[in-house]
């Protein structure tokens, strides 16, 4: 469900499925991408914005319907959903007009993916920000590839694979968000914003920096960990990703190093050699390029021709809540270099590639 508010010169795109924190479905994902597309040609609009209603921006894509959906056989339903989700990013990462994207509460997964992409993030002391997909026996989609690489050193490995949070502070440190404000100061920087008849980005920059705030993260921040991150998840494979660590944890008797270790063994062995090697390749790739990489990743992942441990996966997290998933391949050794490639080798003939506009939109990033 997406609501819309209209402005003299604006309009806002409302995420409206609290009950479920916002998680997108196709329907909300193609309503997203068909309002833009009639929102940029409108002269009469200057700029857009989007937040999500309740104590969520959007949690991400709406799983455990696509995880129904499969075990009802249904799998060209899930195709459709991840062709109008990714199509949305691709046309938020290459919009002609000013975007303001207001990241107030949780803001995961593909909710990430449908706001990064715009030129104004907004977050709050109430925002956190994870990508758990990994946990899920899944993969950081919806252009996660793109944005997570591009991070100082190798923090985007870190997050992908372990699924850890960040909050407001960290992600203004780190450039995820452009913009912080106080939760109770948002009402006003909304009024602002709705006040404003204008097409300029300098003047949406400055009513979003009038009542924003200069934060800087706290020092307990995984941030200040930079170096041991670095060291650690620089490494070119998983199994030596998680020796840096064991090792980082024995000698320096790191309890932090532990609780990493902790999060990375519930995770899908397979999921997180599919996540390190798709963040690798979009270090070196377009938006568009590592939307069509992530678009046969997840294609792979619903057909179940290598494993089913996306729906064991969502199972266990969200259907269950059992917390205890039964991976298809338990260990790191299970895991052949064969399995993860077949992840990205090009579709077969009888599926169509992700097809997005290159030759008429060109990306501002």
């Amino acid at each position: 469900m997406v609501l819309v508010e209209g402005r003299a010169t604006s309009r806002t795109a409302i995420l409206n499925k609290p009950s479920s924190l916002n998680a997108l479905d196709t329907a909300m994902a193609a309503r997203l991408k068909r309002l833009y597309e009639s929102w940029e040609e409108n002269p009469d609009i200057g700029f857009v914005l989007m937040k999500g209603s309740g104590k969520a921006f959007c949690s991400g894509g709406d799983v455990v319907s696509l995880y129904h959906s499969l075990n009802e056989g249904n799998v060209d339903e899930c195709k459709m959903f991840f062709e109008s989700l990714y199509k949305f990013v691709y046309l938020q990462g290459t919009y002609l007009k000013p975007h303001v994207a207001i990241l107030n509460g949780i803001t995961m997964g593909a909710g990430a993916g449908i706001s990064f992409p715009g030129m104004f993030r907004l977050v709050t002391n109430k925002t956190v920000f994870s990508h758990p997909e990994a946990q899920m026996g899944f993969h950081p989609d919806a252009g996660a590839s793109f944005y997570l690489s591009r991070l100082p050193g190798y923090l985007g490995e870190y997050l992908a694979l372990t699924g850890d949070k960040l909050n407001g502070e960290e992600m203004i440190a780190c450039r995820l968000a452009t913009h912080y404000t106080l939760d109770e100061r948002l009402s006003w920087i909304e009024e602002r914003l709705s006040k404003l008849i204008t097409d300029d980005p300098s003047a949406i920059e400055t009513s979003l920096a009038q009542y924003g705030d200069i934060v800087y993260p706290n020092k307990r921040s995984i941030l200040f960990k930079i170096d041991t991150i670095d060291r650690c998840f620089g490494h070119d494979s998983v199994e030596e990703i998680i020796d840096a660590l064991e090792n980082e944890a024995s000698v320096a008797n790191d309890e932090w190093c532990k609780m990493v270790l902790k999060k990375m063994r519930v995770a899908s062995p397979l999921s997180l050699k599919v996540t390190l090697k798709s963040i690798r390749e979009g270090r070196f790739q377009s938006l568009a390029q590592c939307l069509v990489r992530e678009y046969r990743i997840s294609l792979a992942k619903i057909s179940k021709e290598v494993s089913n441990d996306f729906c064991e996966g969502v199972r266990a997290r969200l259907v269950d809540k059992d917390f205890a998933p039964k991976w298809e391949h338990p260990s790191l050794k299970d895991v052949s270099e064969d399995m993860v490639d077949r992840h990205f080798s090009p579709l077969p003939e009888v599926e169509s590639e992700l097809e997005l506009p290159t030759a008429l939109r060109e990306p501002y990033m």
